[in-house]
């Protein structure tokens, strides 16, 4: 499993407000499930942005939080071809210059687990995966699925 560290709002907007585009300069090979780590940092200037408010930015909700895993996604694909001058059908959430990370299945945790991330994409330790899952595990339980 990998994990990827996204500055507030924007990891927000992933956890809760259907943004399915993880704006990177990089493409990876790398297909499959992936932690949304909410970082220490925050990007103050796209707080006001329509697309956060469309996403229901809430600062009080708990996966507003910093410096904590808030989400689990599928990373299902990358599209390049912003970066090499095509057009591409990302949406509204991707960015012209950079690689477009599909996300998919984005299930929020109900709450926070505090973790450590780093700015390049990176590997979470199995600790970390067994709690994620655990507690998804268990909100299914108690919603009887």
């Amino acid at each position: 499993m990998q994990a990827i560290s996204v500055r507030q709002p924007w990891a927000f907007a992933i956890a809760r407000g259907g943004k399915t585009v993880y704006n990177h300069p990089l493409p990876t090979a790398y297909r499959g499930p992936l932690l949304i780590h909410a970082s220490m940092r925050v990007d103050l200037g796209s707080c006001d942005s329509p697309l956060i408010r469309s996403a229901g930015w809430d600062p009080r909700d708990p996966l507003a939080t910093l410096g904590a895993v808030i989400a689990l996604a599928d990373l299902s694909g990358v599209c390049s071809r912003a970066v090499q001058g095509g057009d591409c059908d990302c949406g509204p959430w991707a960015e012209p210059s950079a690689h477009h990370w599909r996300l998919a299945n984005v299930r929020a945790l109900p709450r926070p687990i505090v973790a450590l991330g780093r700015m390049e994409p990176w590997e979470p330790r199995p600790s970390l995966v067994a709690k994620v899952h655990q507690m998804l595990a268990t909100t299914a339980a108690e919603q009887g699925h």
